[in-house]
């Protein structure tokens, strides 16, 4: 939500454009609009844009986030399940890897609790983890075990490290996960209150976030687009990895502070996106008029 009292327009603010993706695992939209469900989520999406995404099949979380980090379709990435088996993610990098390669000044950020994104020690990473950035201090990854823990606290937990990461300007592109609404779905279906429950504990994670980041904008003038999809759809019994147009919908909302938004296409293809992120921040940062 766009904060009343936020003075900071695209002219006055640093001239560096700041991005966090918010990856929300299985979180369809309709149920999502309903009422009082993702509160949150549907005042990003009038206040910003909300574009439709169509996954590729199968519609399995590891190529889902595949396509949509590394900017690769499931051939290039060579992703079929979550074994990550016949992978080729060390071959295709990040967007926060490629935007380090574009600007190796640039700071970046990632905080998961499914391993496959974060951790070198599980069926991943993704998230490549850049081991001497990390002892440079340009790149801080944050790892939790949602699989053992469970989600519902887990996401938790990596939301308050997001926060943290914000509140001390310690990133210039990062990207932060929750996958609790996905669990929720597996475990109960889409028909119930749980996967509404669910879904509402996320939305207030993604309020806290959007609250820093207007904080942010108002005492620092620094400018913030902040980006939230998920990775699949899910039948109303709950599950997916086939087909269905219930299991390949996916969607994407773009949101700025201070009102920017960047002229994305209604219908986005899921390897489209990383590279969007990145000509976005890249436009914005060589603009002379977005000096401060």
């Amino acid at each position: 939500m766009r904060n009343p009292g936020n003075t900071a327009t695209p002219e006055t603010v640093d001239s560096q454009r700041r991005i966090l993706l918010i990856g929300l695992d299985g979180v369809r939209w309709d149920i999502a609009a309903e009422p009082e469900v993702g509160s949150t989520l549907q005042k990003l999406a009038a206040e910003g844009s909300w574009h439709s995404m169509q996954m590729e099949v199968p519609t399995i979380s590891a190529p889902g986030w595949g396509s949509i980090l590394t900017g690769s379709t499931h051939e290039q990435h060579g992703l079929r399940d979550n074994s990550c088996v016949g992978g080729r993610t060390w071959n295709r990098p990040d967007f926060l890897s490629q935007a380090f390669y574009q600007d190796q000044s640039t700071r970046t950020f990632a905080a998961a609790g499914w391993p496959v994104l974060v951790d070198p020690s599980g069926l991943g990473p993704i998230i490549h983890p850049r081991i001497e950035q990390q002892y440079a201090g340009l790149h801080r990854v944050i790892v939790r075990d949602g699989e053992t823990y469970g989600y519902e606290r887990v996401d938790a937990e990596i939301t308050d490290f997001t926060l943290a990461a914000i509140h001390g300007g310690s990133f210039d592109v990062g990207f932060t996960y929750c996958c609790s609404v996905d669990d929720a779905g597996h475990v109960y279906g889409l028909m119930g209150d749980e996967y509404r429950v669910a879904i509402r504990s996320v939305d207030q994670h993604v309020e806290r976030l959007v609250e820093a980041v207007n904080k942010r904008t108002n005492e620092h003038n620094e400018d913030w687009l902040i980006i939230v999809t998920t990775d699949h759809g899910h039948i109303d019994e709950g599950g997916h990895g086939g087909s269905s147009e219930r299991e390949r919908e996916s969607w994407v909302v773009a949101w700025s502070p201070t009102g920017a938004l960047p002229a994305w296409p209604s219908q986005i293809e899921p390897h489209r996106l990383a590279s969007y992120i990145l000509a976005e921040r890249e436009s914005w940062n060589s603009t002379p008029g977005l000096l401060q």
